[in-house]
């Protein structure tokens, strides 16, 4: 497995570079892309992230003008995360890493897509094993 991360990480770099994004900066802007306005603590668990790791580096990316933070208006201990235009317009770039990815893997769009959809599977059954594993 490591090894397949390993190759993965050589043909996304690029295209993150491209972008003056690391890995975890783009995976937070795409879950942004899809549900714009999520608090901190909703992100961090959709990318199995720890809180203080997501604080960094969401100010990172609002130094870089990508991403606003708010207090949340119904509890203002939780804080919003949310795109600016200019975090919206990095999509259409963003496009690039998905076609680079599909296309260097050698399958075809439906097969990379049962894959996908086979890897989110297996993570999602290992976490759940987990959470219901006592120690």
């Amino acid at each position: 497995m490591q090894s397949i991360r390993r190759s993965y990480s050589r043909v996304y770099k690029p295209v993150l570079e491209e972008l003056g994004l690391t890995y975890p900066q783009y995976i937070t802007i795409v879950s942004l892309w899809e549900e714009d306005a999520q608090t901190v603590k909703g992100l961090s668990e959709k990318l199995f992230l720890e809180p203080s790791t997501m604080t960094p580096m969401l100010k990172r990316l609002e130094a870089m003008g990508y991403v606003r933070r708010t207090r949340d208006t119904d509890d203002e201990r939780n804080v919003r995360i949310s795109l600016t235009d200019v975090g919206r317009r990095l999509r259409e770039k963003g496009f690039g890493l998905a076609a680079v990815t599909a296309k260097a893997s050698g399958l075809t769009a439906e097969e990379f897509a049962l894959l996908q959809k086979a890897v989110t599977r297996l993570r999602d059954n290992l976490v759940t094993a987990s959470r219901g594993k006592s120690d």
